[in-house]
């Protein structure tokens, strides 16, 4: 599409929410302050080759100490909502047992300064930080697990359940059990292949303790769980390269997505069960499948699939970054293989807004009961250019991004339009991913996902040309006219240099 923010902001639909979206961990800093206890990740990220280039996110975004800044900076940039996640080990160091008032403040805080600028807070109860004691106890692989998570949405709906607007369950339950439990990618670090089974379940019933605890509490807000949604492209017409697509979206994608719509796993997992102690019970589908009030989606990318083991040719962070580096794997089935001719981003990532679209269609084909669906995280990594103007001041043009948020976003609301492929889709919002660059997990802090560009060693955010052009989007929508015109376009005469992540600025 390449709309501009006008054009775009024009075909948004009355009500329709525009929102930021970060996660605790990477963000916030503080690991060992104010009682905050060690998680699962906390470790991971400390093992040699665990993390790019030894990265630590013992400081991150040092947002625990800069929070009103980052909300200042939100509240100028416009955006109606604002998506966080509650650090388990902050709020509920041992992951079970007291309360930290030190942690359950903080979120007091941050709720209350959202709500008095007009921000509505969306808050994420688990988004991958597992209390420490709790991934020594087996992690997800222990059913124990998702009963401590009904006890800590319990924690969270006393503490905020008459101010936060939104809650999301689980994040990305898909990516922590094949990058956490089945490849050893991310947190906690185990290879478990097909034997990661009973983490799938465990999440979902944690989800499903929890959305009781919440609705027990009576909280104010609407309760949902996210996914992610990668659509399977079959690298051929080939019936092998199209049963392995099949089975990689049964994989990623339905595996986690149906026992929540529909109340049952796939058929074709049951074969799975000979390879584990999965086997779950039909109260647990129970719980796993009450009704929600909204559903989030995660959409990045489609993934294209072939049959085979594959030679490797798949860019490293792109497997990193899916959990799925099956390519070049000897005796594999499948791998992922890379589009021809598609424009990437930094992670190795295909750039194939149209595949938006299919992502809705899809699900609105699979789950014809959907509750409503807001877009929970929608951005793309790239290597940003940064420019320092005649009188030194740092301007960041990531012309890429901003065409990467008009494209998909334009296409989602087009796609649940009437007439569109997804037309029966209630969409309710589209959340960014990331207000700030941050920890981004294994990829330390090379890739860069955020409107502000955060310099790691002095904490100075820097708003790049997607803050602003997101910015002229709310500005029009609203009536208004944008904070900053043309802040985020380069100055004439300008130095051009390139940013070294995580370091200083190097001449390119």
């Amino acid at each position: 599409m390449n709309a501009s923010a006008k054009e775009l902001a024009a075909l948004l639909p009355p009500g329709f929410t525009m929102g930021v979206a970060t996660a605790a961990f990477q963000i916030e800093g503080a690991l060992d302050e104010d009682g905050r206890g060690p998680s699962g990740w906390d470790v991971f990220a400390a093992k040699p080759g665990a993390i790019v280039d030894g990265h630590s996110p013992a400081v991150a975004c040092d947002h625990y100490h800069r929070m009103p800044e980052d909300v200042a900076l939100m509240k100028e940039l416009g955006i109606d909502s604002y998506r966080f996640s509650l650090s388990w080990s902050r709020i509920q160091p041992g992951g079970s047992g007291p309360v930290n008032p030190a942690g359950l403040d903080f979120y007091d805080r941050l709720i209350d300064l959202l709500l008095a600028n007009g921000i509505s807070p969306m808050a994420t109860l688990y988004h991958w930080e597992t209390p420490l004691p709790l991934d020594e106890a087996g992690g997800w692989m222990n059913r124990d697990t998702a009963y401590r998570l009904g006890e800590f949405a319990a924690i969270a709906a006393a503490a905020y359940g008459d101010r936060v607007v939104r809650w999301v369950t689980v994040n990305e339950p898909a990516t922590v059990t094949t990058n956490g439990y089945a490849l050893g990618l991310h947190a906690p670090g185990e290879a478990l292949m097909l034997k990661a089974l009973p983490s799938v379940h465990h999440q979902l019933l944690g989800h499903g303790l929890a959305m009781q605890a919440l609705r027990a509490a009576k909280v104010a807000g609407g309760i949902g769980i996210t996914n992610v949604y990668s659509p399977m492209v079959p690298a051929s017409a080939n019936p092998l390269d199209k049963l392995s697509a099949g089975l990689m979206d049964v994989a990623q994608n339905r595996l986690f997505a149906d026992p929540v719509l529909l109340g049952k796993y796939p058929d074709v997992i049951r074969a799975a069960t000979f390879f584990s102690s999965f086997s779950p019970s039909s109260e647990d589908l129970e719980l796993i499948s009450q009704p929600l009030d909204f559903y989030g989606l995660n959409y990045y990318m489609p993934t294209r699939v072939a049959s085979g083991a594959g030679d490797g040719t798949v860019p490293e962070g792109m497997a990193e970054a899916m959990g799925d580096d099956l390519s070049g794997t000897p005796g594999a089935p499948f791998h992922i293989a890379a589009f021809p001719d598609t424009e990437i981003t930094a992670y190795g990532w295909p750039i194939k807004p149209e595949y938006m679209s299919v992502a809705l269609a899809e699900m609105a084909e699979r789950y014809p009961g959907l509750p409503p669906v807001y877009i929970t995280e929608g951005g793309a990594s790239f290597e940003d250019l940064q420019i320092r103007d005649v009188a030194d001041r740092l301007i960041i043009p990531d012309e890429r991004r901003v065409r990467y948020l008009a494209d998909h976003i334009g296409t989602a609301v087009e796609a649940t339009q009437p007439g569109g492929p997804a037309e029966s889709i209630d969409l309710r919002g589209y959340y960014v991913w990331s207000l700030l660059d941050n920890f981004e997990w294994s990829g330390g802090y090379k890739q860069q996902f955020g409107l502000l560009h955060v310099d790691f060693d002095t904490q100075v955010r820097t708003p790049k040309a997607s803050y602003y052009w997101l910015q002229e989007l709310l500005a029009s929508r609203n009536g208004a006219a944008p904070h900053a015109p043309g802040a985020g376009e380069p100055a004439e005469d300008a130095d051009v240099e390139r940013a070294a992540p995580g370091g200083p600025v190097n001449p390119a």
